[in-house]
């Protein structure tokens, strides 16, 4: 086909029409892209986004937040730390961070007390802490829940019959318990009711956690004085024995089942029948969307009955063992655990509910008990398996009316690091995957692709234009 002058002139003006509608389009799809953000994050733990307690601890803080963070003009070392920030910042807009030189700046960093590069001092409603680097979400949000209680209130727990303490090392205990408590805002009491006039009525809750010998009357009358008082309590049950304290159980309404929970579904976790685990959760604050896997070595099966008298609302919080059943008769030892057999004349078959949740009205405010059939799950053995932490912590958050922080805790995240052969083929592919160009380690993707791309469409082009 001869091209001729208006031929040449009307394919002109299409290649220009086109081009004028391909550049609009590259507008609007910039514009696009700058006023509406979207994105996904596909690493492994989601690395680079919050997890939902994190993002829903800030939902319920209502201020701004200032940060202040003493670093120097490090551009690496300072976009580094805007990164983590800016996680939480897409949560929640009117976090404000200034970033200030200490060396430039040394009496504001003296004033604050600055100890390390890097540190930040985050600030909510007047109070304010510090945090050092290197940056972890959880440390970041537990210190987000403590500037987010109104003021620092005590977990006082019972001592001195054997309990399960508090600050306690041995596996028995519950001392990591314990310190995540402190890390979230708490401080731990230890008051000794022998000499005390009475249970303290400052604090957030009492704790009673699985004493194994009798409790005196003079100290059991002191804890339903304080529960007449409007006290919070968190009794941790390990057996069918009261050890004096059956006075708090009539006072609540409480029965405890005899025998132990059997799960023989345990197994497929590689746990002994002794150990029953539970996904099936009662509807309550405490577990709302509660999802996470539980663990309870020894169980044993609790209810509560609220009368007129009490004036109790209860609520049954954890079913475990859907296949399993409460065996009435002992059980020895793990190994005869998986051995024992269920007995409909004597045994009840599961599912099982181990905890129960109290509340009620009281003057202004309300008073909340909860008691749960297993404290080996705060022990420092189990604690940290499963979702045992979070619920411990939705449990204390919800006695200590703190319902707007109960939320899954905020995990600590893998670190990944990429292995390069020594030898072979994979050093060979490593090498071109992350050869180092101008001092950067660009590679294969970042550089040698594109340009290879860059290139063959400038000879295609060229070659088109020619023929």
């Amino acid at each position: 086909m001869k091209i001729n002058r208006k031929l040449r002139f009307q394919l002109f003006m299409q290649n220009s029409f086109f081009l004028v509608l391909f550049l609009a389009f590259i507008f609007l799809l910039g514009f696009v892209s700058f006023e509406y953000h979207g994105s996904q994050d596909i690493t492994q733990s989601a690395r680079n986004t919050l997890s939902e307690g994190s993002v829903n601890v800030l939902k319920q803080m209502k201020g701004p937040i200032s940060i202040t963070v003493f670093v120097s003009q490090d551009k690496e070392y300072r976009k580094i730390i805007n990164d983590f920030i800016s996680r939480y910042q897409r949560s929640k807009p009117d976090i404000n961070v200034e970033y200030i030189n200490p060396a430039e700046h040394p009496k504001l960093a003296q004033d604050e007390a600055i100890k390390a590069e890097g540190e930040m001092v985050i600030e909510y409603e007047k109070r304010s802490e510090h945090l050092v680097p290197a940056y972890v979400e959880q440390d970041m949000t537990n210190l987000l829940v403590r500037l987010s209680r109104s003021k620092e209130r005590a977990v006082m727990y019972l001592d001195g019959h054997g309990e399960r303490n508090l600050i306690g090392i041995r596996n028995y205990d519950l001392g990591e318990f314990g310190k995540q408590l402190q890390k979230k805002g708490f401080k731990l009491a230890n008051p000794d009711l022998t000499i005390a006039q009475g249970v303290p009525t400052n604090g957030a809750m009492l704790v009673i956690a699985s004493p194994q010998v009798d409790i005196t009357d003079v100290e059991v009358k002191k804890i339903k004085d304080y529960l007449d008082a409007g006290g919070n309590l968190l009794w941790l049950l390990d057996d069918e024995k009261m050890h004096g304290l059956q006075p708090i159980a009539d006072y609540i309404g409480l029965k405890v089942t005899p025998g132990m929970v059997v799960d023989l579904s345990s197994a497929q976790y590689g746990a002994d029948a002794k150990i029953a685990f539970a996904s099936q959760y009662g509807e309550h604050a405490i577990t709302n969307n509660f999802m996470l896997r539980t663990l309870f070595p020894e169980a044993r099966m609790i209810d509560a009955k609220g009368t007129d008298d009490n004036g109790w609302e209860v609520s049954n919080l954890i079913s475990v063992a859907p296949n399993g059943w409460l065996e009435t008769s002992k059980i020895e030892s793990a190994s005869s655990a998986t051995k024992v057999s269920f007995d409909d004349k004597k045994d009840i078959r599961g599912p099982i509910n181990i905890a129960v949740a109290l509340e009620r009205k009281y003057g202004k405010k309300g008073q909340r008990v909860v008691v749960v059939g297993n404290g080996n799950f705060l022990a420092n053995t189990y604690v940290g398996q499963g979702g045992n932490l979070d619920l411990g912590v939705n449990i204390v958050n919800w006695l200590a009316g703190d319902d707007s922080l109960i939320t899954i805790q905020p995990k600590l995240l893998k670190d990944v690091n990429v292995s390069i052969p020594r030898d072979g083929f994979g050093h060979l592919a490593a090498l071109i995957i992350f050869v180092p160009i101008f001092g950067y380690s660009l590679g294969l993707f970042h550089v040698i692709i594109p340009l290879a791309f860059l290139i063959s469409g400038i000879i295609i082009w060229w070659k088109r234009r020619k023929a």
